[in-house]
């Protein structure tokens, strides 16, 4: 396998809800600067993979609103590069349209898909990783994800329960379960048995388009049928038409949870998806009363164990709390208590059902 049959895809369309307040609907978390590095998560993602896949072989596939944002985040992208969905219709279309339009450029085409909000502390053995991955499914034909060991109950992964070890790193899978309930999440950490799965795949582009004919036939009657436009003038028109029109499915559970070729490489690179609160509290520094203060300024008094986030020129004076989230941007200010930050998503719900779109 040559370097050019490498391609990656970087998906980018996602709202963020579970770091709301700060990740808003005009202005999702894949294009903030969470660590004042000068580069977004996204150009990080881009910066990352450009290091093992020819950077033209490189897509961002985003929603239509924000083809501007990612063409000022990564101005030396070719316009073909950047795929845009006319609708969000979750993980599994976004990845067929990619796989379609990758395999119409190359039929012998190996594929990293990766979200474009990660963070990776240990970037050379998370390259290497990927470099072997790549080898493994070209060889083996395999549905392939990284696994990362959990250190908490976390409801928005996926789990992974790995059975035989097939060669070096890489183990079947066993079960795979999307996103459980927190007291499920409990009992997997408990056991020892699960991994998170850390929602990166690697396969060839003609293995993941089986699968899709296989367990999502209404993707691939939609998008499979305009093999020949790929990659001519004709591909947007006939997306527009037919990308919104695929179920609303992710690829956990429309392919990875049902087919029998999944695999999983056991990985430990300092993996986050900075997807919560809680994996950006993990990852921060910490006071001696173990609280987390962000961007803002504070007076904190007989509180520990907390979060505080709030734009540069406040400061917050705080007494008597432990274990909170105290989070400001723009028009919203969230006080929750940390461990219980996967109500965030319903709380945006009812912002949005009560209180309108200004406020998501």
């Amino acid at each position: 396998m040559t370097n050019k049959d490498n391609y990656c895809v970087i998906m980018g369309g996602g709202i963020g809800s579970r770091f709301w307040p700060f990740s808003r609907k005009t202005l999702p978390k894949q294009f903030l600067d969470f660590f004042g590095t000068g580069r977004s998560l996204l150009q990080q993602t881009f910066d990352r993979f450009s290091k093992v896949i020819p950077a033209e072989n490189i897509f961002i596939v985003t929603n239509d609103i924000y083809a501007d944002l990612v063409k000022e985040q990564l101005p030396s992208l070719n316009p073909k590069q950047i795929l845009l969905e006319p609708t969000r219709r979750n993980t599994a279309p976004c990845i067929a349209w990619a796989a379609y339009h990758i395999r119409a450029i190359n039929a012998n085409a190996k594929i990293v898909v990766a979200p474009s909000d990660h963070l990776i502390l240990k970037e050379g053995e998370f390259l290497e990783a990927i470099n072997k991955g790549l080898e493994f499914v070209s060889e083996f034909g395999r549905l392939l994800t990284l696994g990362i060991k959990p250190n908490r109950p976390e409801t928005g992964y996926g789990y992974i329960q790995v059975a035989e070890k097939e060669a070096d790193n890489f183990y079947k899978v066993k079960t795979f379960t999307e996103k459980p309930e927190l007291e499920l999440a409990k009992v997997f950490v408990d056991s020892g048995e699960f991994y998170w799965n850390s929602g990166i795949f690697l396969w060839s582009a003609n293995t993941i388009i089986k699968a899709i004919e296989d367990f999502l036939p209404e993707v691939a009657a939609n998008l499979g049928a305009g093999a020949e436009i790929y990659g001519t003038p004709q591909e947007k028109a006939y997306i527009n038409t037919n990308f919104p029109t695929c179920p609303n499915v992710s690829i956990d559970i429309g392919i990875m949870e049902k087919a029998d070729n999944v695999h999983v490489a056991l990985g430990d690179f300092g993996w986050s998806d900075l997807g919560t609160w809680g994996s950006l509290y993990d990852l921060s520094p910490k006071d001696i009363n173990k609280n987390v203060v962000l961007k803002c300024q504070s007076l904190l008094y007989d509180s520990k164990d907390n979060i505080i986030a709030l734009p540069p020129d406040k400061l917050a004076v705080i007494e008597g709390l432990e274990g909170y989230l105290i989070a400001e941007s723009d028009n919203v200010l969230l006080i929750c208590k940390k461990d219980e930050e996967h109500a965030i998503r319903k709380y945006v719900n009812d912002a949005q059902i009560k209180l309108g779109e200004d406020y998501v």
